[in-house]
């Protein structure tokens, strides 16, 4: 036969067996192996049954062994075949191939017996049935799990060959005997010193103290972790007890971090029911692990329900809060979605991140200032918004405190004149993002976010009293012409919407956040600058934020304050230490802290109520509502328009503190550093 030119690249089609992939190979080598292993298993059987003598063996057993032994071993592959014994990856072998070889060998033995009475009408001795299948299960077994064996030693062997980095393995349960039997496939985390392994595990179980798990001594209980890391030399520590309470695992990870060992966890029980537990999907501990309370779950079901086909604006959409507020409602289908930021390149990537992960979204980026009214007004105008998420704020205290009139500005004027633009377009919500600093403010930061809590209220107020033609229109800017707007006073008379606020504490990973200036510092070798040792504040996740905001947004009845429980407060004290060691590093040691003092403005501890304000549920256990403190409406608003002209101004920053304080009779300013 003549083979076409072409490099040989068709020759497969001619030569199809030179197609076979490895593990066909090794199939077909395995269907010859059990071939012979069936017929030498019951003539090994029949001569164990005379002594090893073949001169004693009964003329009909032997004929009747000869002549039915190449149609049983001929059966018996087919029955291994159907069971897919030819099929399995056996350096992974496990009980689940076992029983399928124990299966089919029971299998083979019914047919052995069968056969030998139903067609040759002779029984055959028990003893040659027995050892029959016997022989055949070893050495089908036996070739089948040596190449496991030799796997396994093989790669113990390389790893004793090296110097291994050890490591503790806590919980003896099913998650730490999946990731113990990784390590010993050969799946343990390497890295430059060499190979890691388990060298002793941790359970506070006191049954399993003592004993072994495929080798592995079980070394005692949490509290032995300490002496245990000592004894072992441990490098490592993985944590696998993912249905642990949250209490429980943050106890052990506090022992853990004390130990200097780097930590690793698994992320939760989700791989546990997916059989997905291996040392890959290992992680590295957060400071999400370390808050000491159970991650806020809510059911964000009718809230995407409420969201889906509306069109949603997010002001400072470009933020940590406001960014990933636009990536949950951009995966739940809303009409439109608005992201208005006066930063332009994070509303640039936040855009290019949302096309590319949602290409049907129909999204509109703008870039302006909620400073600007008349810009609000177009916007509004143009797309009228049904939902507004106002994330907009300047929130770093230390700048505001040096520069009080822009918190002013930014903060109170820039959620009024927003709040104001979705009055007239008919906005069904409003939900104002506020923070713990509102409560009992003493810097600019927190002052000016209470005005915005009292702005919100005020307009609530207003419109349910049917009064909303009475809202001043604060503007900078000649506004004749607005009173020139078609529909104006309609819009007056048919105002309707409902306005809340969102108060929550720090939210780790955030712009600004002591996290990842805590992590850039350890970074560059320290110092760690803490500002007082015993400075504490209340932490949450962005996620948690986002769910609180999301879910605010349809509670609403107009006019509340939603307040997150936020469990204990964390001492950032605390907080610097833990991330130095979750860094590998000992604080005080390889990473020093530096008290640098409190900063202007800034309190040792935050709040989440004023004492004039009480408490109601809602749905979720975690999430309240404040009753609103009552204050009067006109003169607030006149206060605020004094402020705003003030601000305009640039009056010095004692005289923007002592009208804040008019304003807001909670604020009460920290003493300022000379």
């Amino acid at each position: 036969m003549k083979l076409p030119v072409d490099g040989g690249q068709n020759h497969r089609r001619y030569f199809p067996f030179k197609q076979w992939k490895h593990w066909q190979e090794v199939a077909a080598l395995l269907v010859g192996y059990d071939f012979v292993a069936a017929c030498v298993s019951y003539f090994l059987a029949l001569l164990l049954r005379f002594d090893m003598d073949f001169a004693q063996i009964p003329a009909r057993y032997l004929d009747t062994c000869l002549y039915s032994i190449l149609p049983y071993a001929l059966c018996s592959v087919v029955v291994f075949w159907l069971l897919h014994l030819y099929g399995s990856i056996w350096r992974f072998a496990s009980f689940v191939e076992l029983a399928q070889i124990l299966l089919a060998n029971g299998i083979t033995m019914v047919v052995q017996v069968g056969w030998t009475i139903l067609f040759f009408g002779v029984k055959m001795p028990i003893s040659y049935y027995v050892w029959g299948a016997l022989f055949q299960l070893g050495f089908t077994v036996s070739i089948r799990f040596s190449y496991r064996i030799l796997t396994l030693g093989r790669k113990r062997f390389k790893k004793n060959a090296v110097q291994c980095e050890p490591i503790m393995l806590v919980g003896a349960g099913s998650a730490g005997q999946m990731i113990l039997r990784d390590t010993h496939q050969g799946g343990g985390d390497e890295t430059d010193a060499g190979a890691s392994r388990v060298v002793c595990i941790i359970d506070d179980d006191p049954n399993t103290w003592g004993r072994f798990i495929e080798g592995v001594p079980v070394a005692g209980g949490r509290d032995t972790i300490p002496a245990n890391v000592v004894k072992y030399g441990i490098r490592k520590i993985f944590i696998a007890i993912p249905s642990a309470s949250v209490s429980d695992k943050k106890e052990i990870l506090d022992i853990c971090m004390e130990t200097g060992c780097k930590v690793k966890q698994l992320p939760g029980i989700y791989q546990l029911l997916q059989q997905n537990v291996t040392v890959g999907s290992m992680r590295d501990v957060s400071m999400e692990d370390l808050l000491g309370r159970p991650p806020i779950r809510v059911d964000l079901d009718n809230v995407f329900r409420f969201l889906r086909g509306k069109t949603i604006l997010v002001t400072g959409g470009g933020g940590s809060i406001g960014s990933e507020l636009c990536r949950q409602i951009a995966g739940h289908q809303p009409g439109k979605l608005i992201i208005f930021d006066v930063y332009e390149n994070n509303a640039y990537a936040l855009q290019l991140e949302l096309l590319e992960k949602y290409p049907e979204l129909d999204l509109v980026v703008l870039i302006g200032s909620v400073r600007d009214s008349r810009k609000l007004r177009a916007l509004f105008s143009e797309y009228r918004p049904d939902v507004v998420y106002h994330a907009a704020a300047h929130k770093h205290v230390p700048l505001m405190e040096d520069s009080p009139c822009e918190a002013v500005k930014n903060n109170a004027i820039g959620t009024y004149k927003t709040a104001y633009a979705a009055m007239l377009y008919g906005c069904e919500r409003f939900v104002l993002i506020s923070t713990d600093k509102a409560v009992n403010p003493t810097n600019v930061m927190g002052a000016s976010k209470r005005l915005c809590e009292m702005i919100i209220q005020s307009f609530d107020a207003e419109i349910k009293a049917g009064r909303a033609a009475n809202l001043p229109q604060l503007f900078t800017h000649d506004s004749a012409a607005d009173h020139d707007l078609p529909d104006f006073a309609d819009a007056f008379r048919q105002a309707h919407t409902e306005y809340v606020a969102v108060r929550f504490g720090n939210v780790l990973g955030s712009n600004g956040s002591v996290v990842p200036i805590f992590k850039e510092q350890i970074e560059k070798g320290g110092p760690v600058k803490v500002t007082h040792p015993d400075i504490i504040r209340y932490f949450m996740t962005i996620p948690e934020a986002v769910s609180l905001v999301l879910l605010a947004g349809t509670y609403a009845d107009g006019g509340e304050i939603f307040v997150l429980d936020l469990g204990s407060p964390v001492k950032i004290d605390t907080l610097a230490r833990n991330l130095i060691r979750l860094s590998g590093y000992k604080p005080d040691v390889d990473i020093k802290i530096e008290y640098t003092g409190l900063r202007p403005g800034e309190k040792l501890y935050e709040e989440m109520l004023m004492k004039e304000e009480g408490l109601r549920k809602t749905d979720n256990n975690l999430i309240f509502i404040s009753r609103p403190i009552q204050f009067e409406t006109e003169r607030f608003f006149r206060q605020l328009r004094t402020l705003m002209d003030a601000a305009y101004e640039n009056v010095d920053g004692e005289e923007i503190r002592r009208l804040l304080m008019e304003a807001v009779s909670t604020y009460h300013p920290a003493d300022r550093p000379s």
